[in-house]
């Protein structure tokens, strides 16, 4: 046997010995639904009721900040005297740098500001997640989280070697938190609650006796807040934010990416309340981990105190959107067999459907004979019945519309029973 076979043996060997962990798998096949919606996207006419992304829905955050990003982003021509004031180029903070951290505090939606000293920034919502998952939790251990919910947080949890485990929002009407099934989800292996703020898709926020009663239960309370600029009744009494609300120990999550309009840039922040003792212990921890990594680029840190002054006009221009294609949605489907369910906030509206149909007959009925795409109720964890549709408002206003009047038209041909 010549060397060139030994060593084609030996390489085979070592690669039937590698085995890759199970956290990292992958769903190997398309399913039917995904074959679908790919041949949907190659038909004249598509529309994409699912859209998540702001910058590819027509809202450009230069149509409302006329400053140029080059300035504050460091990358632009200055005079001497702002050159003089501008912090070297490269100077880490493993929280962030104080500048950036003092104008979060100073935007800050609640009611009381953070403390500086107490926000982390990350370049993403995903990797907060991560990074609070690492300090609350051992391998093994498990968070509360609500259901129905975008599936990101079940793909982060596996990958930190943690336990998701589901407690359920209910509807009579209005979304509220099941509170019967977060003490039975809660076991001696749980570590903290989630908290989604409003909801994606639900589109509730945690009211003040929703999180009064989340603190008595002693977990730290992780909120998600990167949809609470956007109530759909800014004069609502929701709580805009958990931090300070209550005395239990509380990390709050927001980004660029949603109350800016500015996913590209890649920065998210967290910030903590609650017992003194506990906060600072915390982040001394987070500090040591954010300095492994030292992920969040200096220019856009240098950005954003600019960047957060020009945001409110962003997000105005991005509200009327919302406001008009709920609305709309609202209108096209009143006195239908379908129906819009209430939601006080966020960027997407639930439709629940007749059941004469699985869901996913529902979805390749609107792509087939309309070439619309929804989301599933069953993609965020809906029970399998009755179906539900979930319908992005950031989508273009006649986008909208068109999505709008093909539900209509199939919701008639199902409950007519042709469908």
């Amino acid at each position: 046997m010549g060397p060139c076979r030994l060593r084609t043996r030996e390489a085979r060997e070592q690669t039937l010995a590698v085995k890759l962990s199970d956290r990292s798998a992958v769903l190997a096949a398309p399913s039917p639904l995904a074959l679908a919606v790919e041949a949907a996207r190659r038909r004249p006419g598509f529309v994409d009721l699912t859209l998540s992304n702001p910058t590819s829905a027509g809202l450009s955050y230069a149509a409302y900040a006329p400053q140029p990003l080059l300035a504050p982003l460091g990358l632009a021509e200055t005079d001497a005297a702002q050159r003089a004031e501008r912090p070297p180029l490269y100077a880490p903070d493993p929280l962030g740098l104080e500048s950036a951290r003092r104008a979060l505090a100073r935007h800050w939606p609640g009611e009381r500001a953070p403390n500086p000293d107490h926000v982390l920034l990350l370049p993403s919502s995903s990797e907060a997640y991560h990074y609070l998952f690492m300090l609350l939790c051992d391998e093994g251990d498990a968070v509360l989280a609500p259901e129905p919910s975008y599936p990101l947080l079940a793909h982060l949890a596996r990958y930190a070697g943690i336990r998701l485990e589901p407690y359920r929002l209910a509807y009579d009407g209005a979304w509220h938190i099941d509170l019967q099934s977060v003490r039975s989800a809660r076991s001696s292996r749980t570590r903290a609650i989630v908290l989604i703020s409003p909801n994606n898709p639900t589109g509730s926020f945690t009211s003040p006796a929703e999180l009064s009663a989340l603190a008595r239960l002693g977990l730290p309370l992780v909120s998600d807040e990167v949809f609470a600029e956007y109530a759909f009744a800014p004069e609502s009494v929701a709580q805009r934010s958990a931090l300070y609300a209550t005395d239990a120990l509380t990390f709050c999550i927001d980004g660029l990416s949603k109350s800016a309009g500015l996913p590209q840039l890649k920065l998210s922040w967290i910030a903590a309340s609650g017992p003194p003792a506990l906060v600072h212990d915390a982040f001394e921890r987070l500090a040591w981990l954010s300095d492994t990594y030292l992920s969040v680029a200096t220019p856009v840190q240098l950005a954003l105190p600019a960047l957060l002054e020009q945001a409110p006009a962003f997000r105005a221009g991005l509200r009327q959107r919302l406001l008009a294609n709920r609305a709309a949605l609202r209108a096209c489907l009143a006195g239908s067999a379908a129906s819009v369910l209430h939601a006080e906030g966020g960027w997407y509206l639930v439709i629940r459907l007749p059941d004469v149909a699985s869901e996913e007959d529902w979805i390749l009925g609107l792509l087939e004979r309309e070439s619309i795409l929804v989301h599933p109720g069953h993609f965020y964890d809906f029970e399998p019945r009755p179906p539900h549709l979930v319908v992005s408002l950031l989508t273009r206003e006649a986008d909208l519309r068109r999505g709008a009047e093909a539900i209509l038209r199939e919701v008639a041909v199902r409950s007519s029973g042709s469908g």
